[in-house]
């Protein structure tokens, strides 16, 4: 009985698909945790892969490689990949940015724990906001964009298309200019109640002198901190679900500067 062996050509095109689509995994926020087994990554892309090939065959070449050429394609579409799963991660940097400067307001300095999706030392409020943004991220199934995101980018941006010199690294460095001023909003609220409070207590040390203001203002701002966040949780989850929106606009324009 004779196999009957895949072609070549279409081997070829696979490998092209799976390079752009483990690129987007390995890069994208949650699936990118180091929590998740190498073998559930390799799973998930090649399962994905074997999904999303037939809809994407149309824009792959109908051309055969040498073995040079075929490492070259793999490795633009690797890089289209992780420039998809970088802004997407610009995000949630803001998030452990926003976190840590709340965190050192409330005496949280010195407290951090072990992120084990990031192998790293975080503050306890970027852990706390991490958590919320994924929470948030999984309920309004923006996991799901990114199937959509792969069948788009290979639509406008077939494989041996990738162009630096349309703007997109200066599209990069403004959505990563942007994730500061968002860490800020995130922030913002409990700075100003926290520098208020600081305010505060510096008036009665001055009024009362035998008041022991540095052991007091540990527990104020940590209860104060904790009130206002509670009392602006909506807002936080508003303005990333807003992120999450718009980030459909960013791979956009991401595509389109990269032809």
């Amino acid at each position: 009985m004779d196999i009957e062996l895949v072609p070549l050509q279409q081997f070829q095109n696979f490998l092209i698909c799976a390079s752009r689509v483990g690129a987007l995994v390995g890069a994208i926020p949650v699936f990118s945790s180091r929590q998740i087994p190498p073998q559930v990554k390799l799973g998930l892309i090649f399962g994905t892969a074997m999904l999303l090939f037939p809809i994407m065959a149309p824009y792959t070449p109908n051309l055969s490689y040498s073995a040079l050429e075929l490492g070259l394609l793999m490795t633009n579409e690797v890089l289209i990949g992780l420039m998809i799963g970088l802004t997407a991660n610009l995000i949630f940097t803001a998030v452990n940015f926003g976190g840590t400067i709340i965190g050192y307001q409330m005496g949280f300095a010195a407290a951090n724990i072990f992120d084990p999706q990031t192998t790293q030392q975080l503050s306890l409020m970027s852990q706390f906001q991490n958590v919320l943004a994924i929470l948030i991220f999984l309920a309004l199934n923006v996991h799901h964009m990114f199937f959509r995101v792969i069948i788009e980018s290979y639509q406008l941006l077939p494989p041996g298309y990738l162009d630096f010199s349309g703007g997109a690294v200066e599209l990069l460095m403004e959505l990563g200019s942007k994730m500061f001023i968002l860490g800020v909003k995130f922030s913002a609220p409990i700075l100003v109640i926290l520098l208020l409070s600081n305010m505060v207590l510096g008036i009665l040390a001055r009024v009362f002198p035998q008041l022991n203001v540095f052991m007091l203002s540990f527990p104020v701002n940590i209860g104060i901190a904790f009130i206002v966040i509670g009392l602006t949780l909506n807002s936080v989850i508003l303005i990333l679900s807003r992120e999450f929106d718009t980030m459909g606009e960013n791979f956009l324009r991401l595509f389109q500067l990269l032809r």
